[in-house]
């Protein structure tokens, strides 16, 4: 059963982490923005970036779809431009949201006297937020940045609702063929599945890369006829 549909499957693999990766980068570049937008002392950059947050942190992530794809970008462009890009900005619009939060959190947990040293030394407050504050946050910001990873690619799911190839609607198609749920849907699962352990493997790598605790791996020296090249006999 599985079988006969694997091009289906395969498709919707593809599908699944092209939405998933698209909505992530695009939600890391635009939560940076309303990250910084929230720690604002300007009310008309801060309110904005604020009542972003609110609106999509407060409503389902399938409302927010519907909205995009049926209403907003019909509006915008007078017609729908199809479900990858309606799936893809409702999936960054979100993670942006999440992504600004984290942001916010991370610059703030870093010692205000790093700040204070950065602008005593007459480093201007933008050259001291990308050379000094945010490479420290980066490190605390991982984290959760590989969380909402994961929490995106099972979320790309909910596109299925507006006809998306992803991996759920192939377990759709099949079910529907065969009038049969079990080995479909199991399918879905574990694929969805092997596609969190991968995500979970690099997550946990660049954790460990970027770790304070971190020593990268002193190169083998090369040895020629025993000895090694450039030393002393």
């Amino acid at each position: 059963m599985i079988w006969n549909y694997k091009e289906l499957f395969i498709r919707g693999i593809w599908v699944t982490l092209a939405l998933t990766l698209v909505g992530y980068i695009g939600g890391i570049m635009l939560g940076l923005l309303i990250g910084l937008g929230k720690l604002s002392k300007k009310k008309w950059i801060y309110y904005p970036s604020k009542y972003y947050v609110d609106f999509f942190r407060g409503t389902p992530l399938l409302v927010q779809i519907l909205l995009i794809h049926l209403a907003v970008i019909p509006t915008i462009f007078g017609q729908s431009l199809g479900y990858f890009v309606s799936g893809a900005t409702a999936l960054m619009l979100n993670c942006a949201a999440y992504n600004a939060e984290i942001i916010r959190a991370g610059i703030q947990s870093i010692d205000k006297g790093q700040m204070e040293a950065a602008r005593s030394l007459g480093m201007p407050h933008k050259l001291a937020m990308r050379h000094i504050i945010l490479p420290q946050a980066l490190r605390r910001m991982i984290p959760p940045f590989g969380n909402e990873l994961i929490a995106l690619l099972k979320d790309s799911s909910l596109v299925t609702v507006i006809a998306a190839n992803d991996l759920l609607y192939a377990g759709k198609i099949v079910a529907g063929a065969y009038n049969r749920f079990w080995e479909p849907y199991i399918t879905v699962a574990v694929l969805y599945l092997f596609l969190t352990f991968l995500f979970t493997r690099v997550i946990a790598y660049t954790e460990k890369r970027f770790s304070n605790s971190y020593v990268p791996r002193q190169r083998r020296r090369m040895f020629t006829f025993g000895r090694p090249t450039g030393g002393s006999s």
